[in-house]
């Protein structure tokens, strides 16, 4: 169905659920915002292709509708999203719209009011209009604005998926969906595969071709003056040749009900793309009262967002153990499968640089693995370019930050994380939130200074009990008594080495490139950073505090 559905009743939908009290970004930004809004509107309607996803869309109009109420003053033209869609054919039957029911609890009161309700899929393709006169295809009218739509009946006249004949001489008007043709495909695998633009672009062309043709089929998911009962304009259009409507329609009575049919569309295959459920009442107004809006007999609910759209608050780096720039965006909190997110990362400082992302920005993000946030592209860019101090990659490398230098402390940090995990010295209750604690304290300035901590040093931690204060001096008392290789991997010796690092330190620190280069295994590159490490003064000042203080192999 069109995207009409997503913008009817915003002003009753519930309050934005992205924990945005009218943000700053209201009043500077919804202007912006909406004639984003609007372009999107023209390229999708107008021309069939869609520049964001439509839950992307959606999550934007509800956005816009918050920071309208924030600003009430504001005076903007009236919005209208079919503005630019309007063709020059009336449809015989207005083209109504959807509610969209945003929750659980909003289905269970749409049903709760309702009775013989229906539910489908809401297929994710192009809405028409069939005109049948005398049982033969008539026309074919795009949706347009609802009330008027362009004439696609040539086109229509060579898809097979439309029933060109009756077997009645009867005059008829549906309404349904013409959806591109998918082998088994599960939506919550593959997404929408933007099937929806295709077939939009194709019957947007003045010739279909035989073959693209074939690939488009017909979901009938209106029947204005159809029989009363649910049951009966199903098998009436199934013996008619329009077997999808009957084939993907179920009769529901309860909440559950139509989680499960949600669910199962969701997630088994189905010939075509959908984006959500549509539940529909039996019972509904004559088609002559049809209007361009949300009926009360029709309601959709769509499919979990897979992406949301983020407003970025803050630009952040983190700086990695071996002097990885990390660039972080600082969200406003959104939800995404029940998770609510704050922060992401854009990967890398190149990818950043690219993108070039500001506090006021907009980004689409997603769940990699439904687990980890990640960021996908950026939708909407603020008019006012906020600059973003980031650090110099030239000051951040494999053998930088062992002290806490300026601007090391994110790069110390790592490092001492990195010793006590289990790629290190596995010491136990030694995290990085400990570690942290022990740095703010100024007891840890460089990356060794805890082997000398005592007792006493830690009691001047506040919040540190007695119980954690004996757990910590014990394993870091433990870590005297790691083996040699272990405390090598500690220390971040380059990982292409571990296996070839026979004898104590001297020998190590004697060998040079040419040397390195002369093990099975290494190369040039591989040798230079080997040699580096063993040769360089800071980590040479480590390996003489270890000496000193009694570390096999030092």
């Amino acid at each position: 169905m069109m995207r009409l559905c997503l913008v009817l009743l915003l002003s009753t939908l519930a309050p934005f659920s992205w924990a945005e009290n009218c943000p700053d970004e209201a009043r500077t930004q919804v202007a912006t915002l909406a004639a984003h809004i609007s372009q999107w509107d023209d390229t999708y309607h107008r021309l069939g292709q869609s520049p964001v996803s439509d839950e992307l869309y959606d999550q934007a109009r509800q956005r816009l509708a918050h920071w309208r109420e924030c600003v009430p003053t504001l005076i903007e033209a009236p919005d209208n999203p079919l503005a630019t869609s309007r063709g020059t054919l009336p449809h015989p039957v207005a083209h109504t719209g959807l509610e969209k029911l945003l929750d659980e609890p909003a289905v269970a009161a749409w049903l709760g009011t309702r009775q013989d309700v229906w539910i489908q899929p809401k297929v994710d393709g192009v809405a028409v209009t069939l005109v049948y006169r005398q049982g033969r295809l008539s026309q074919v009218i795009s949706r347009g604005d609802g009330l008027l739509g362009q004439d696609w009946s040539a086109s229509a006249r060579k898809i097979p998926g439309i029933v060109q004949q009756l077997p009645e001489a009867i005059d008829l008007v549906l309404q349904g969906e013409l959806y591109w043709r998918l082998d088994d495909h599960v939506q919550s695998a593959h997404g929408g595969l933007n099937a929806r633009g295709k077939v939009a672009g194709l019957m947007n062309r003045k010739r279909l071709d035989d073959h693209d043709a074939a690939g488009i089929g017909l979901f009938v998911w209106a029947w204005p003056d159809g029989p009363g009962g649910f049951t009966e304009r199903l098998a009436t259009l199934a013996g008619w040749g329009f077997a999808d409507s009957q084939r993907f329609s179920q009769p529901i009575q309860t909440l559950s009900e139509a989680a499960h049919w949600r669910t199962y569309w969701y997630t088994h295959p189905l010939p075509f793309a959908s984006d959500g459920v549509v539940l529909h009442q039996a019972s509904r107004t004559p088609a002559t009262r049809w209007q361009v809006g949300a009926p009360y007999w029709a309601a959709a609910w769509k499919y979990p967002a897979a992406s949301a759209l983020a407003l970025v608050r803050k630009v952040t780096f983190t700086i990695g153990r071996t002097g990885r720039i990390t660039p972080m965006l600082e969200l406003a909190p959104v939800r995404l499968d029940d998770r609510q997110i704050s922060r992401v990362s854009v990967g890398s400082l190149k990818r950043w640089q690219t993108l070039d992302i500001r506090p006021g920005d907009q980004v689409s993000i997603s769940l990699a693995g439904q687990v980890i946030p990640r960021l996908d592209e950026v939708i909407l860019r603020n008019s006012t370019r906020q600059d973003v101090q980031e650090p110099d990659p030239r000051n951040f490398h494999a053998l930088s930050c062992w002290q806490l230098d300026p601007d090391c402390e994110d790069q110390l940090l790592a490092r001492l994380t990195w010793l006590s995990g289990n790629q290190g010295l596995a010491l136990p209750h030694m995290g990085r939130e400990t570690w942290n604690e022990l740095i703010q304290a100024g007891l840890i300035a460089g990356l060794l200074d805890w082997l000398t901590l005592d007792a006493a040093e830690l009691a001047t931690i506040d919040g540190l009990g007695d119980r954690s204060r004996d757990r910590v001096l014990a394993s870091l008392q433990s870590a005297r008594q790691r083996p040699f290789a272990q405390w090598l991997k500690a220390l971040g010796v380059p990982p292409a080495a571990r296996n070839n690092l026979e004898g104590d330190w001297q020998a190590l620190v004697a060998r040079d490139t040419q040397a390195w280069l002369a093990i099975d295994g290494i190369g040039p590159g591989r040798a230079a950073h080997l040699s580096a490490f063993f040769r360089d003064p800071q980590v040479q000042a480590l390996a003489e505090t270890l000496h000193v203080a009694g570390i096999d192999g030092f």
